[in-house]
């Protein structure tokens, strides 16, 4: 086993208003979207699906050749890529972490992350930030208009040499909020790469909609 990926769906969907990693899409629970892109990816060859403790029972009906374990996520995300970790084949060399809330990823950007971890030990997919980025104070009045030439927002897949991402997350103190923050904090570079505006993290109602219209056009350009 070379390349694994761990599947973060632990989430209890507060903004979103239910747990939403089953809701439908175009017809197909929105977790099945990203396993269907993690299992015809080339380069994936095992997946960890790390879901809420009372949803086990509902996953283990997930019927793909390279899904290895299904295994109950933790309090926080961090917390349930933890438990993902603690799964990992012994001979895993590359580790893909992706937001099961993401069901708009494709083997392409599977691919091109892993191709991207294997070069340089650490790269995330993301996007530039197109609108105007401002600052603001507590009182909700703006300091100042950021520089949004080098801002870009980061998306998942994000992949790691495994002895990275295992030291990475045996030194973490506090929260965080994706995997590359504490690869930067052991100073070790992290290679953005072009992700996807279509790459949408479902949040809240409104993205389910637009997902909705971005998965229907995919289907029709079958």
């Amino acid at each position: 086993m070379k390349t694994v990926a761990i599947i973060v769906a632990g989430g209890q969907g507060k903004r979103m208003g239910k747990p939403k990693q089953f809701l439908k899409i175009v017809g197909r629970p929105m977790l099945e979207w990203a396993l269907s892109a993690f299992q015809k990816a080339k380069v994936i060859d095992g997946i960890i699906l790390v879901v809420e403790e009372s949803e086990l029972s509902k996953s283990k009906h997930f019927h793909y050749s390279k899904l290895l374990k299904v295994v109950a996520g933790g309090k926080e995300r961090q917390d349930s890529v933890k438990n993902g970790l603690k799964e990992l084949p012994a001979t895993t060399a590359i580790v893909v972490i992706n937001d099961g809330a993401r069901p708009a990823v494709t083997p392409f950007l599977i691919e091109q992350s892993v191709k991207a971890a294997r070069k340089y030990g650490a790269a995330i997919i993301g996007v530039p930030a197109k609108d105007t980025i401002k600052e603001i104070n507590n009182s909700m009045f703006i300091k100042r208009t950021v520089d949004r030439s080098k801002l870009w927002q980061a998306q998942t897949p994000q992949t790691f040499r495994a002895s990275i991402i295992r030291k990475a997350y045996t030194k973490i103190r506090g929260k965080i909020t994706d995997d590359a923050m504490p690869v930067e904090k052991l100073n070790i570079p992290v290679k953005m790469i072009m992700g996807s505006y279509e790459n949408l993290k479902m949040t809240t109602p409104e993205d389910l909609k637009i997902m909705e219209a971005i998965l229907t056009s995919r289907k029709e350009r079958r």
